[in-house]
């Protein structure tokens, strides 16, 4: 395929212009504030970002512009919730949203589908969760709703990341008066005051580090997953999230 010039959706993408990083942010805050024409060419501008990233998919079988127009469902929900304030690429953010959508279509009614007794499982541990909040006041752990239903732990697990979606380091997780705290700020435990110098320096170096190192070291120290259940979600061995996890920490150190 050739990137410089693909027609999709009758656009051909030859022909549109690259924005630097400070004019998506104010073209970001116009469509945000309700500018429809600001956000039309924010999404217009940013089509190729949507057909490098849905390449993985195209070889499915799915008609191309299907794809394409769902990931481009991806980009207009990042123009809507990118907070220009958080000091990181647009692109950064908006691409797993795109790659969330595709996955979605693909499991809700594309070659990938997620099993009817599979959902089943998810649901009852979703409603399982729910109930032992309200008992205790906080929230269950994967052992303690597997026990609830009698199932094996792997069992919950593996059909709760089958129906979730990936997320990104960069969605925020918490908003208190416009203040947001993202997943990407708990990748390290914040010490005090006087820390931030190094916290920034951690941080800088973590982006540094290929995305898939990056999700590792998010499940595994964010969500407090397993390696094997890491594996589970990521869709590798688990002796490569071993390997990739010791690698991605030994970076840090050096680089640090």
């Amino acid at each position: 395929m050739n990137y410089s010039k693909v027609n999709v959706t009758g656009i051909n993408t030859a022909h549109i212009p690259v924005l630097s990083e400070s004019e998506k942010t104010e073209l970001i805050k116009k469509a945000q504030a309700g500018d429809k024409a600001a956000k039309d060419k924010m999404v217009l501008c940013n089509l190729k970002l949507v057909l490098r990233t849905i390449q993985p998919f195209l070889s499915r079988g799915d008609d191309p512009d299907d794809i394409f127009e769902v990931g481009t469902i991806g980009l207009l929900k990042a123009v809507d919730r990118f907070d220009t304030e958080m000091g990181v690429k647009f692109s950064s953010y908006c691409v797993p949203l795109i790659l969330g959508e595709c996955k979605r279509y693909f499991r809700d009614g594309g070659a990938l589908r997620v099993s009817r007794s599979m959902r089943d499982t998810a649901y009852k541990a979703f409603k399982a969760k729910e109930s032992y909040m309200e008992k205790h006041q906080k929230e269950p752990s994967i052992e303690e709703i597997a026990s609830m239903l009698g199932m094996k732990k792997s069992e919950i697990v593996t059909a709760v990341e089958a129906i979730s979606d990936p997320v990104s380091i960069y969605e925020p997780v918490y908003s208190d008066s416009g203040d947001a705290l993202y997943v990407y700020d708990q990748l390290s435990d914040s010490g005090s005051a006087d820390d931030w110098l190094d916290e920034l320096s951690l941080k800088d170096t973590i982006k540094k580090l290929p995305q898939r190192e990056k999700d590792i070291l998010f499940l595994r120290y964010f969500r407090g997953k397993t390696q094997v259940e890491v594996a589970t979600a990521v869709g590798i061995s688990q002796a490569q999230v071993s390997r990739l996890e010791k690698g991605a920490l030994d970076k840090i150190k050096k680089l640090f």
